[in-house]
């Protein structure tokens, strides 16, 4: 087995008592003391630090860089302003979303983060595809995110500033601990942050952000509850090549100039999709009593028939919605909200209905 990675706060992990798991290549805490279930809470009512340094960071120079990068994702990069920063995806000629990510303006270049197990293979996809633009992988650097209600006031107390932020801002502060890249974004629905740090001041930066009473290390385990109570897709499970965004339901991701016309891979199948309909759709679900649909989870239109319509792609137990919650895709003939199904769990048919996404609202910062 290939030894694993450790991000810079690796130390400060093992100090506070994390359980790790191997994730995307590297030992990561799964979870801490409080454990998933008080983690997740404590997120949703006070602040939780989450450790992404796994995630690849990538700065793109050049004078086309903005042009280029609009080649290869369906949304619009020229139009974004500096200062401010957007979902995307890498899409294939198929249409299908080869990862998720987000991409800044910061000015003279972009900044771009991406999933930490397609990390190499989208830093290649970028080299190949931007013609006259540089590729800078950034590897001295550390990324946390701190989210929740009182997110705000704990990062305040060490960068005034950052409570003039919008959602979706990102700004760069100087600071006792180095530069500061900030983004006012995440990946939990609460308000929050995702700072970038200079790697040998990351640990020092997390200790001091721990030393606020209403902030709490986070692990893995609850980032993903947290993630799927705000109906946010996990690459890799909600999301893969053979998906398109349009059954994803991540149309709004696309502005509207972009889905009548772009010069993006997949093109062709995903206006094909807008405008004719796709023959799936990834669409919330909600289980009887509670137990959890996991992912893999065959969903079928009548208790007793024999061919699946669908199949769950993530599920658990929602600590706050204190509910069992699952997303999946079915055919669009069965993707109506309030559409009853039964999901097959060891070989037992469970009633599991069609829902709205998000299972819980938002509570970004506008």
């Amino acid at each position: 087995m290939a030894e694993l990675n450790r991000t810079p706060l690796y130390d400060l992990h093992a100090s506070l008592g994390a359980k790790f798991v191997p994730f995307a290549g590297y030992d990561m805490p799964v979870q801490y003391a409080l454990g998933v279930m008080k983690e997740h809470l404590w997120t949703r009512e006070n602040a939780g630090l989450f450790d992404v340094s796994h995630m690849g960071q990538v700065i793109l120079r050049g004078p086309k860089a903005a042009a280029e990068l609009e080649t290869l994702v369906p949304q619009a990069v020229q139009t974004l302003k500096e200062g401010r920063q957007r979902y995307g995806f890498f899409t294939n000629e198929d249409g299908g979303i080869l990862d998720d990510l987000m991409f800044a303006n910061r000015g003279d270049h972009l900044f771009v983060v991406v999933n930490a197990a397609c990390k190499e293979a989208d830093i290649a996809h970028m080299r190949a595809g931007l013609e006259t633009t540089s590729v800078e992988v950034i590897t001295d650097r550390a990324l946390m995110a701190l989210q929740g209600p009182k997110a705000e006031a704990a990062l305040a107390r060490l960068v005034p500033n950052v409570v003039d932020m919008a959602f979706m801002d990102v700004e760069t502060h100087a600071s006792d601990f180095g530069e500061l890249w900030i983004s006012r974004s995440g990946y939990t629905g609460e308000d929050g942050f995702e700072i970038s740090v200079p790697a040998n001041s990351a640990e020092a930066l997390a200790k001091c952000l721990l030393e606020d009473e209403t902030v709490e290390a986070v692990g893995l385990g609850a980032r993903d509850s947290l993630r799927l109570e705000a109906g946010l897709c996990l690459y890799g499970s909600d999301l893969d090549e053979t998906t398109t965004p349009v059954e994803a339901n991540l149309v709004w991701a696309i502005q509207k100039a972009r889905r009548e016309a772009g010069d993006y891979p997949g093109f062709a199948r995903i206006r094909h999709h807008l405008t004719d309909g796709p023959a799936r759709l990834r669409v919330g679900l909600r289980p009887e009593g509670r137990a959890p649909m996991r992912a893999g989870t065959p969903l079928y239109a009548e208790e007793e028939a024999s061919q699946p319509v669908g199949e769950v792609t993530s599920g658990a137990y929602g600590p706050s919605t204190e509910c069992a919650i699952s997303m999946g895709y079915v055919g669009t003939a069965h993707a109506a909200l309030g559409t009853p199904l039964w999901g097959e769990v060891r070989g037992k048919r469970l009633p599991v209905t069609v829902c709205e996404l998000p299972f819980r609202p938002s509570s970004y910062k506008k």
